[in-house]
């Protein structure tokens, strides 16, 4: 009948793929986070221009609230869109 050895699954074997998230500032050694480098600030606003939570970038609360205040003076000095469509 069914051999020991050969064993199948009906389901493929669930295999934690999650990535681990970490906050790259801390990582790095970033200290402070320039308003200026409006390039390096799109990474944190989706395409309508919206500032992207922590859950989703895995940025720590003292740098998200950097990032935050950081987009803002962007937008308020015009080098940031405050709503676009498809900014990105």
């Amino acid at each position: 009948m069914a051999d020991n050895s050969e064993i199948r699954y009906l389901t493929p074997i669930a295999i934690e793929t999650k990535k681990a998230k970490y906050c790259r500032f801390k990582k790095l050694g970033i200290k402070y986070i320039d308003y200026k480098d409006a390039d390096f600030l799109l990474r944190f606003v989706n395409e309508q221009g919206k500032v992207l939570p922590r859950r989703i970038t895995g940025t720590s609360l003292k740098y998200q609230r950097k990032v935050g205040q950081a987009v803002k003076r962007a937008r308020h000095l015009g080098l940031m869109p405050y709503v676009a469509d498809m900014m990105k």
